[in-house]
């Protein structure tokens, strides 16, 4: 059974940084794409970032590019997604995801597997 287990999140002052995790397990990690997506009440899940199995292939949202670093420890079957210089409208549910390419998470917004969320909320 594959799980996808996000942490790390938390309320966080406007301009602060925060870390979110996400453990995997039942899958092979180290052949998935993963990424993060993220979704405010009445509003659509929105991709954020993903990579790729191997980190050759990082694509971010516009909204995001500059302030939010994703990366991956295949030996951990971890994924992360470094925040730095936080808005209020970055305040969401972030979701974890892995798919068989980052191009697909990107494009599509779709992915084989989802972690259940981790809520960060930036106050002004």
């Amino acid at each position: 059974q594959v799980q996808l287990v996000e942490s790390g999140g938390g309320p966080v002052q406007t301009g602060g940084s925060l870390r979110v995790s996400c453990a995997a397990s039942g899958l092979t990690f180290s052949s998935n794409a993963m990424g993060w997506f993220r979704q405010v009440p009445e509003q659509e899940r929105e991709f954020v970032a993903a990579i790729s199995w191997n980190e050759h292939t990082i694509y971010y949202a516009d909204s995001v590019k500059g302030r939010f670093t994703i990366s991956r420890d295949n030996a951990k079957n971890t994924v992360y997604l470094q925040m730095n210089n936080l808005k209020p409208e970055d305040t969401a549910v972030y979701y974890c995801a892995a798919h068989t390419a980052a191009q697909l998470m990107r494009d599509l917004g779709r992915a084989n597997y989802w972690g259940k969320g981790t809520l960060v909320t930036v106050s002004s």
